[in-house]
């Protein structure tokens, strides 16, 4: 590995992983496009899908995960929602994780596509806002636990942790405010990346420098993301959360359609 692409691929961890701390995602939505692309456009490497879907897995898990401790001290996580939403997620995304291996690098960005333009449209439909904490929250565990093993079986082909979906289904569906979705929503990731990351290893394509440099870049950038979100508007988050999503799914369509 070049000093070019080891920098490069500190820059793309250290941006995608302040962001998923701004945003209480796991990072895949912004590090799969740009680990995918970025390095090709500067001709310092070129990774094929598997690779970079194995590379996200393990920088998810790790970006999550200190997102989590980040949040620790706050009423934001909630336990119940996390416990029955994680249990389901982590399942699908052991088997999304380790069944991608049969899958081809065109079907991978496919299924990515499909999940960015679903969370995409359900970003923008309107709903009233509330800046509660945690025990104030009530939620149908059914639906949570059946999106989530769905969100978890998708997202985990793609070496995602689900979050940029399982925020939109939080909020539309299950009717959960934007800071405590968020909150969860990192809890959530962190799990269900736990299976992924498993299934990818599993699958034999993990890239072990590139996987390490972008951990390193979570784990100064996230923590930096998660304090400044305590500090920005609920709805500024939320509107942010649906453009990088709109437009990571346009750019995504449009390599594929084109």
């Amino acid at each position: 590995m070049t000093l070019t692409e080891a920098l490069t691929l500190f820059a793309i961890g250290f941006v995608g992983s302040f962001i998923s701390g701004l945003l209480g995602i796991g990072g895949a939505i912004i590090n799969y496009p740009l680990l995918l692309y970025i390095p090709v456009l500067f001709g310092v490497a070129a990774y094929s899908a598997q690779e970079v879907s194995a590379v996200i897995a393990v920088q998810v898990f790790f970006t999550t995960l200190i997102g989590v401790w980040a949040y620790r001290k706050d009423r934001y996580i909630h336990p119940k929602l996390v416990t029955y939403m994680g249990t389901a997620i982590i399942i699908g995304s052991f088997l999304g994780g380790y069944g991608s291996k049969y899958l081809a690098n065109e079907v991978i960005n496919f299924i990515y596509a499909i999940l960015a333009a679903i969370a995409a449209v359900m970003m923008f439909i309107p709903r009233p806002e509330r800046d509660v904490h945690s025990d104030e929250v009530a939620f149908s565990k059914s639906i949570s636990v059946l999106s989530a093993f769905i969100v978890g079986l998708l997202s985990g082909i793609v070496g995602a942790g689900g979050a940029f979906i399982l925020i939109p289904i939080m909020l539309v569906i299950l009717n959960i405010p934007t800071r405590v979705a968020i909150a969860s929503s990192m809890a959530i990731t962190f799990i269900s990346s736990i299976g992924a990351t498993v299934g990818k290893v599993f699958t034999g394509h993990l890239y072990f420098w590139p996987s390490v440099i972008m951990v390193i870049a979570s784990t100064l950038a996230s923590p930096l993301g998660v304090r400044v979100a305590k500090r920005v508007n609920a709805k500024v988050l939320k509107w942010i959360l649906a453009a990088l999503i709109l437009a990571t799914a346009i750019k995504i369509w449009y390599d594929i359609l084109f």
